[in-house]
């Protein structure tokens, strides 16, 4: 009998699906008074019972998990051959039932119990007594599969790093290879968002608009601030993502980050973020911003685990999210913000708020959807969001002009006349914003879309010179 006709038996963490069913189950909990009993009962009653508690205690839904489908598709080949697949999983039976219903190719399914775990050694054990020793092929991918292919016949490597596959193939013949997913590190940055750093910026605004062009210390002590926001942010970002995991994939576009594909496991990430946040905190301190993050984290997490879900008070949030970054580049400076740059903040980032949850809304209407999930919108909601918007957005180009004719009237300008170009430049940028949100040019978000517009680039590059013309040539 050759391998390819003895029973082939695959893992489901790391292999089949690319993530791990235990974290995606504690991730869907919903009965949290159960996991936290679980979680107190771990030491005593050990990791097989742990997992049956946790199956027990959400609602995974098991079609959404992030499938491996080069190795479905080799499954489903070996299955149209007449090949005998088994699902041999440390998981619990209750997942891999609900995986093996999903899928519909397995014949058979060896999984754990609220007693065995059935990993490593143990899950060796059982196949040897089931299918006899060198009697199945095993489809595994890390160093816990190492016993179970040193009892196979032959190994399937998938996902499995090059000192695993090093391992397995001195062990046993390799009847194929699976290519590995993509690397943790990029996808570790990619789900840290650093795109969205450029919204940190607004700590430099303080010290630029009180004209402090040579004070070094508020520029370095600006720099951490900046600093301490990129790491606090980064790691809220991941635990927002960790929380939208099956919102996200269920999200023609969002499926595609990291959790959700799969590509960064949920552990490694949400250490990441403790990591990141202790960096943060650390920043903070340094600069003298300590309560502004602490009370930026609160808001940004408030709005991640709930508030997002609560229509408008999510827009006004994250309006507040940008205005909190100016307040902190003026703690951290020693600049203080002035009520006219709150005023305008506060008027344009409620616009760029709303432009964003319009941009989602249409993008959903689209698809015949009528209900965002954890958003609390309508597609019907769409029409009085942009009439909110846009007037948000014209309500900052009046109070920008009234900050203009007051920095005219300051003296603190060789040109003052020349800063009254700024106030056509910006609203034109958030018309234009407006109206390619109305043609289905935005994605979802305006600053990553203007990261990538270069008209946006150019009224930027206008802004810039003109504040400096303004402070510098005589007209």
């Amino acid at each position: 009998m050759s391998a390819c006709d003895r029973p082939l038996c695959v893992d489901l963490d790391g292999t089949l699906i690319y993530s791990d069913s235990l974290e995606e189950g504690i991730i869907a909990a919903d009965n949290i008074g159960r996991f936290a009993l679980a979680l107190l009962k771990l030491p005593f009653s050990g990791r097989a019972a742990f997992k049956h508690r946790i199956a027990n205690c959400g609602k995974l839904d098991t079609a959404q998990l992030p499938y491996n489908q080069p190795l479905i598709d080799y499954l489903r080949a070996q299955k149209e051959a007449g090949r005998y697949l088994v699902l041999a999983t440390a998981a619990n039976r209750l997942v891999a039932e609900s995986v093996a219903g999903h899928l519909g190719l397995f014949d058979e399914i060896i999984a754990s119990d609220e007693t065995r775990n059935l990993k490593g050694r143990t899950k060796a054990e059982a196949l040897c007594a089931r299918f006899g020793e060198k009697g199945f092929v095993y489809a595994g991918n890390d160093a816990s599969d190492i016993p179970v292919w040193a009892a196979a016949s032959a190994a399937i490597l998938v996902n499995a790093s090059p000192g695993v596959a090093h391992k397995a193939g001195k062990l046993v013949p390799l009847e194929t290879t699976l290519p590995n997913r993509a690397n943790t590190a990029l996808s570790l940055l990619r789900a840290m968002r650093p795109h969205q750093w450029l919204k940190n910026l607004l700590v430099f605004v303080p010290p630029i608009t009180a004209h402090a062009f040579r004070d070094w210390a508020s520029w370095s002590s600006a720099a951490l601030a900046f600093a301490a926001f990129c790491a606090t942010a980064s790691a809220i970002y991941l635990i927002n993502d960790a929380v939208d995991l099956a919102a996200d994939r269920r999200h023609p576009r969002k499926k595609l980050r990291p959790f959700a594909s799969g590509s960064l496991s949920l552990s490694t990430g949400l250490i990441a973020a403790c990591l990141l946040a202790a960096l943060g905190a650390g920043l903070a301190i340094t600069s003298g911003i300590l309560l502004v993050i602490v009370i930026y984290a609160v808001m940004s997490t408030s709005y991640s685990l709930k508030l997002k879900e609560l229509p408008l008070v999510d827009v006004f949030l994250l309006a507040g999210l940008y205005t909190i970054r100016l307040f902190g580049g003026g703690v951290a400076s020693g600049h203080e913000v002035s009520l006219w740059l709150l005023a305008f903040s506060g008027f344009l980032f409620l616009g760029l708020a709303l432009l964003k949850r319009v941009t989602e809304l249409a993008t959903l209407s689209r698809k015949d959807k009528l209900f965002v999930g954890r958003r609390g919108y309508m597609a019907s909601d769409i029409a009085i969001l942009q009439t909110f918007g846009c007037a948000a957005s014209f309500a900052s180009i009046i109070v920008l002009t009234l900050f203009v004719q007051r920095e005219a009237e300051a003296a603190q300008y060789v040109s003052p006349e020349l800063l009254w170009g700024i106030v056509p430049v910006m609203l034109f940028w958030q018309c234009r914003l407006w109206l390619s949100t109305a043609r289905n040019y935005m994605l979802d978000d305006p600053i990553v879309y203007s990261v990538h517009d270069w008209v946006s680039w150019i009224a930027a590059a206008i802004v810039i010179m003109l504040l400096a013309l303004a402070r510098s040539v005589a007209t």
